[in-house]
């Protein structure tokens, strides 16, 4: 199914949510005016409200993932370089800041989203509504990095949460055209005719929240897969410029072996795909009122796709990509 145009705020009038599955972006993500049975007070809202603004960076001989995430009473911030020739990550940067400082995430997915500790400095930027810019200078580990036009349509996924009136709402990208470098160390990479994916999520969100998550990108052909927290809400294909919603995610991996085969699929028969881990990054983080256990293989995904229940399968090699396991308590 091909999804409908993005509404103009995601909140009617009334400040009822506009729930759906559509294409193109939003410039407004206000929960403070939230209706009931949605409403919630200032002070439960700062405690709740997550953002982050993520984006990778794929070529044959790298890929590379940056995220910075605003929690509501602290920011973090992580990135890193994974050499797939060498199977290993060759650059990383992960900071915590300081409660009210350090950082920020854009209001929404056409902003400016920085993080700034000491001398570390990355920023994700969107210098227009058509190209993006990513700069990043962490010591040895450097980024200069600039994506688009989009080649397809935005995602805007906007829903409830589980019980309790919680909502979120996520923007992603397909495949974007990419160029620039990427400095680890003595060595430099070439980002040129590689691909980027950028992930906005901005909601309302429980203490404890858990997900498993599968992204891979080319021009033409990339996916989005869900499981956990926010349901089949932002499961998505795009395939040959256009963008079609998918079913329920499933995920086949072993969570003590996780560089072991992935089998990723949906319930619309629709999708159908095995993830050969290259490595991965992983991290287990316990702050002073959060915690985080995330672990991100990097590998490639072969099978098949189709836009529809007839249409023909599209067969997919070794597209290369994320899985991601990920429990946060924040």
């Amino acid at each position: 199914m091909m999804l409908p145009p993005s509404p103009s705020t995601l909140l009617d009038a009334d400040g009822k949510p506009r729930f759906g599955r559509y294409a193109g972006l939003v410039e407004q993500f206000d929960w403070s005016a939230l209706a009931a049975p949605h409403a919630r007070g200032a002070i439960w809202r700062l405690l709740h409200h997550k953002r982050w603004h993520y984006v990778a960076l794929s070529t044959p001989a790298l890929f590379c993932g940056v995220a910075i995430v605003d929690l509501g009473w602290t920011t973090t911030a992580f990135a890193y370089a994974f050499d797939r020739h060498k199977g290993k990550i060759v650059a990383a940067f992960s900071q915590n800041g300081l409660p009210g400082m350090g950082g920020r995430v854009a209001q929404h997915a056409a902003g400016s989203s920085r993080f700034r500790f000491l001398s570390n400095r990355i920023v994700i930027e969107a210098a227009s509504q058509q190209r993006h810019r990513l700069l990043l200078d962490c010591g040895h580990f450097a980024i200069d990095a600039e994506c688009g036009p989009p080649v397809s349509p935005v995602l805007l996924a906007f829903g409830p949460v589980g019980e309790g009136g919680v909502v979120h709402a996520t923007q992603k990208s397909g495949g974007l055209p990419l160029w620039g470098t990427v400095r680890c160390g003595a060595k430099g990479y070439s980002l040129d005719d590689g691909v980027a994916s950028f992930d906005y999520s901005n909601g309302l969100l429980a203490r404890e929240t858990a997900w498993r998550w599968a992204s891979a990108h080319s021009l033409d052909l990339g996916f989005n897969l869900q499981a956990g927290y926010f349901g089949a809400q932002e499961n998505a294909l795009w395939l040959d410029g256009q963008l079609y919603a998918l079913g329920r995610a499933h995920f086949d991996f072993n969570p003590d072996n996780p560089l072991a085969p992935w089998h990723v699929w949906t319930d619309d028969d629709l999708l159908d795909l095995h993830f050969r881990a290259e490595g991965a990054r992983r991290e287990d983080k316990k702050l002073w009122l959060a915690a985080s256990r995330y672990i991100q293989p990097i590998g490639t995904f072969s099978g098949w796709v189709r836009s529809s229940a007839g249409a023909p399968k599209r067969i997919v090699a070794q597209l290369a990509g994320v899985t991601e396991n990920h429990r946060a308590r924040w």
